[in-house]
């Protein structure tokens, strides 16, 4: 396959990739796998959290193999890096080539810290999913443009 005929390579990196850049790179793959290639990543990666997998699975979307990483674990080079939360905006590693746009999302264990179980901080993470989704369904057009 030639390089102009393979799909971009979006990079979706966050600070922990525990929870919204795992979220958008299983959306991404389910949805929007044959027009992109999806990764994820974190500038301080720290393990997958639980309720972003159940929120995933609720979906029918399953990423318990995912695994947390920096980018640079990855191994290939990006098109776009879509940075999903402010932190990671700000401390974006430089990846040359590489288009930089940044798409904020709440941090779901943030809100969800005062809830008194699992059941009561799951809607903030469905919120958070069903927004990443409709972000995953405009791309590539809204990050190539």
């Amino acid at each position: 396959m030639s390089d102009a005929d393979r799909r971009p390579r979006i990079l979706f990196l966050c600070t922990g990739n525990s929870c919204r850049s795992q979220m958008a790179e299983g959306w991404a793959k389910a949805l929007r796998g044959g027009v992109i290639e999806a990764h994820s990543a974190g500038t301080k990666p720290h393990g997958l959290n639980p309720l972003a997998i159940r929120a995933m699975a609720e979906v029918g979307i399953d990423i318990t193999g995912h695994a947390s990483k920096r980018p640079e674990e990855i191994g290939v080079a990006f098109d776009v890096v879509v940075t999903v939360c402010d932190s990671a905006h700000e401390s974006c590693p430089v990846m040359p080539g590489a288009k930089v746009v940044h798409r904020g999302f709440d941090d779901p264990p943030r809100l969800a810290a005062g809830a008194a179980s699992d059941d009561e901080a799951m809607p903030h993470y469905r919120r958070v999913r069903d927004e990443i989704r409709a972000f995953i369904e405009t791309l590539p057009a809204s990050v190539l443009a």
